[in-house]
């Protein structure tokens, strides 16, 4: 973990349970990491302690929380205080997007029929991942629940062959 500045309060990552309902978004939001990115460890919560003024979003001198990388690296904004299981995933989701494409500098979730990246949206009020689509005529779709991309996305295995068509292809 790295701080920006020099006077910046010391983060810490949290332990496991001290946070339930961040918890329980961010193993949501972790199945679809390992699905997607198998090669990168689980997404962990970050807590800052809360600055004085409260202009960080913390309720005094609280811990301001963030999605980060294993290494406690991240990217973004501050979970804001959630009261709903939906509403936590939503947040969670939005916040590991942000870390993994600003720490390792890369799209993240991709859609696999467009190959354009992946933006929280709602569908049936699930926290989902949505398509913007491929353009005129070719409109935006909801790929996945967020948690469920292991669903639709199967990393391809560079030793398996790959099946032929009805036409032999």
């Amino acid at each position: 973990m790295h701080r920006s500045f020099p006077d910046e309060p010391e983060p810490r990552l949290t332990a496991e349970g001290e946070h339930p309902l961040w918890d329980e978004a961010l193993a949501v939001v972790n199945r679809d990491l390992a699905a997607t990115l198998p090669e990168q460890p689980p997404l962990r919560l970050v807590a800052y302690p809360g600055w004085p003024d409260g202009e960080d979003g913390a309720d005094g001198p609280g811990e301001v929380l963030h999605v980060a990388l294993a290494n406690g690296d991240w990217h973004g904004n501050a979970l804001e205080p959630e009261s709903t299981p939906a509403g936590a995933l939503w947040a969670v989701a939005e916040a590991a997007q942000e870390t993994v494409m600003g720490c390792l500098w890369q799209t993240w979730p991709v859609c696999t029929v467009h190959g354009l990246g992946l933006h929280p949206g709602e569908e049936a009020g699930r926290p989902s991942w949505r398509c913007a689509g491929g353009g005129p005529g070719d409109p935006g779709h909801i790929r996945a629940a967020v948690g469920e991309l292991d669903s639709v996305h199967r990393p391809r295995r560079p030793d398996r062959e790959r099946r032929e068509d009805s036409e032999g292809r």
